[in-house]
């Protein structure tokens, strides 16, 4: 099936030219840049002098707001066809101070963008380039915006993780079945007797779940040995999550703590056994669930975070990673990746300017939906097409998605009880 039309609208190359003022200091300055019906973005611009080369800007993307082909034509609906990108220019004040405090708006530039036209030309066209006028100050703004099209595959569970349910891949509103999902769950009394070679079923070594877990008469309280294998029609495993550090509530509380979180490792079949691809840490971050995840290399250091930020455990949200942001490289990968190839140790860390990891793995990478409490959860699961050359590259990214969706469990309080699917008898 072919993937969805997605598009992206890009802010890249800002860059403030201060007015020829002796009294006037260079600062340090940021933008809001407000796209409705978008959340606002933030970004810090870098400056310029008057007697500056006027294209000696920094290449750069600051900020990207992506939405479907069907999203894109209900918003030219509802706005007429047109509607406005506010860029609100503001200065810091005191050293030290953050985003929200001591600032100071300088002005604001508007763009217009025509959203038939990116419809009309399949989500491809240059709005803007180049310097304009800062609204209600002597400052220039330089920026460039572009609309791109973005096509991801997208793929909807038909229900929740641990009921086991069949993946859909979904094209407007036609589906069809591509995998199927396993749900496992080990009692803390059941040894593990499989060897790590069995494409089967993922194991996690009893190792991993630390000294008195066995110790019957004072039992530790624990959410563990949970997984999940994908698998492809035929019944073939291609993709598995399992967790391999229990989500153990910290000392005095009923939750998990990000100083001693719960993690998955995401697998991938490799010549007759599972290979870590990814590990996906998460926590309990006040009404929100923390979570990292970082791309494991195939010899196992050296790890690279690409993703790390929070969801609301009430009205639920969105896992994303997204390496859109940041410096543009020379050159751009035109072909599909395979992200559990490559070297780890080039790869440094994915908030580093120059990492391996954003000339690797630039743009929109994956997304998934998650429920908040109470809520029946079927993730529907969102993949660039860059990153997808087979089904076992869209499998690892579902069942890094049924991870996140389960770890919203695993992170509940302690004094709350699982639904029964997720519950050990002798631990709840």
């Amino acid at each position: 099936m072919d993937p969805c039309p997605f598009h992206r609208i890009l802010i890249s190359n800002l860059s403030l030219r201060f007015p020829l003022n002796p009294h006037l200091l260079p600062s340090s300055y940021y933008c809001k840049l407000k796209f409705k019906p978008f959340p606002n973005q933030f970004a810090d611009l870098s400056l310029q002098s008057p007697d500056s080369d006027s294209d000696a800007v920094d290449t750069k993307i600051n900020a990207c707001f992506s939405l479907s082909k069907l999203e894109l034509h209900k918003l030219a609906d509802k706005t007429g066809g047109s509607s406005s990108l506010k860029i609100e220019i503001h200065r810091r004040g005191a050293a030290g101070c953050g985003l929200r405090s001591g600032r100071k708006l300088v002005g604001c530039v508007v763009v217009q963008l025509d959203l038939r036209e990116i419809l009309d030309k399949m989500g491809k066209c240059v709005i803007h380039n180049g310097w304009v006028e800062v609204g209600g100050s002597d400052f220039k703004l330089h920026l460039n915006v572009r609309a791109e099209p973005d096509p991801r595959f997208v793929f909807l569970f038909d229900g929740e993780p641990e009921c086991s349910p069949q993946v859909f891949q979904v094209n407007g509103n036609v589906k069809q079945p591509v995998f199927t999902c396993k749900f496992g769950l080990r009692s803390s009394n059941e040894r593990i007797m499989r060897s790590r070679s069995s494409l089967s079923e993922p194991s996690t070594s009893a190792s991993c779940f630390g000294s008195g877990a066995g110790n019957k008469e004072h039992p530790l309280k624990e959410r563990k040995g949970w997984s999940i294998t994908i698998h492809d029609l035929s019944g073939s495993p291609i993709a598995a999550a399992s967790m391999v550090t229990p989500f153990v509530p910290s000392p005095g509380t009923d939750r998990v703590s990000q100083s001693n979180p719960g993690a998955w490792l995401i697998l991938r079949p490799g010549h007759n056994t599972w290979r870590p691809w990814g590990r996906l840490e998460a926590w309990c971050d006040g009404n929100h669930l923390g979570y990292r995840f970082d791309l494991v290399p195939d010899n196992g250091i050296d790890a690279t975070t690409l993703a790390s930020s929070s969801i609301p455990t009430k009205k639920g949200g969105k896992f994303t990673v997204d390496i859109t942001t940041g410096p543009t490289p020379m050159t751009s990968p035109n072909s599909s990746f395979d992200l559990s190839s490559g070297s780890g140790s080039d790869l440094g860390s994915a908030s580093g300017s120059g990492s391996w990891a954003h000339l690797l793995y630039r743009g929109f990478v994956m997304s998934s939906t998650v429920q908040g409490d109470g809520r029946c959860s079927k993730p529907e699961v969102e993949v660039g097409v860059q990153h997808v050359s087979c089904a076992e590259d869209a499998a690892a990214f579902v069942a890094l998605a049924a991870a996140v969706d389960l770890s919203m469990d695993a992170c509940r309080p302690f004094s709350k009880k699982l639904r029964k699917e997720l519950r050990q008898p002798d631990l709840e």
